[in-house]
């Protein structure tokens, strides 16, 4: 799997898109419809109609990466659909792609040691 930087935003695209599209019909959605910039390092992750595929549109300095997932059984857990997008964290990311319910996933401050302070 492709998995984006640590430092490299990640927005789910919210609305479903047509998944005839390829690398520059997505990018052309990303700037057009999102208003953002493809190019920027930025993942994008779109929802198929039926909510059982991704893709993720990635910039990684040389040109756009495009990954596509098919669940074999059962649907990617999704937001509802609406205009816009909807930032993910990493492990927001890796949960929906893994088909997992990505909302489930929460960020915990940890603690150092007590004998460090």
């Amino acid at each position: 799997m492709i998995v984006p930087g640590q430092r490299t935003p990640i927005v789910m695209a919210t609305r479903p898109v047509d998944f005839r599209r390829g690398h520059d019909g997505l990018a052309a959605t990303v700037e057009k419809e999102l208003g953002l910039d493809p190019h920027s390092g930025l993942t994008v992750v779109f929802r198929s109609r039926r909510g059982d595929r991704l893709k993720i549109l990635v910039w990684d300095g040389t040109g756009l990466v495009l990954t596509y997932k098919r669940l074999e059984a059962g649907k990617f857990v999704w937001p509802q659909v609406r205009d816009g997008v909807m930032r993910l964290s990493p492990a927001q990311f890796e949960a929906l792609f893994e088909g997992l319910d990505w909302r489930r996933v929460t960020a915990r401050r940890v603690r150092g040691p007590a004998a460090a302070n």
